[in-house]
């Protein structure tokens, strides 16, 4: 596979690892976006423990308003922080 290819199968098994757990396999509720930010993202996302900016995070990435994250929903935030970081590390050059 090429590089975007594994990184595509990468998105996916990791948005699977955690959908999985609990109720509807196909999306991410609440307390699994918690543990996926807490876990895969780290302190990039240093407030996924504040219990506020974890409901806004969940509110703006649930943008059907269905009460869950679903994957195209997941890779909107997995964009949008890519892109933030292309910037900044595009600007430390």
């Amino acid at each position: 596979m090429s590089d975007i290819q594994e990184a595509m199968a990468l998105l996916i098994k990791t948005f699977d690892k955690y959908s999985r757990k609990e109720g509807d396999a196909n999306t991410l509720n609440k307390a699994e976006l918690k543990e996926l930010l807490e876990n895969e993202f780290g302190n990039m996302l240093g407030k996924a423990n504040d219990k506020a900016a974890l409901d806004r995070i969940f509110d703006e990435l649930d943008r059907n308003k269905d009460n869950s994250v679903d994957f195209g929903e997941f890779v909107n935030l997995v964009c949008c922080l890519t892109q933030m970081c292309h910037d900044y590390f595009g600007k430390k050059k």
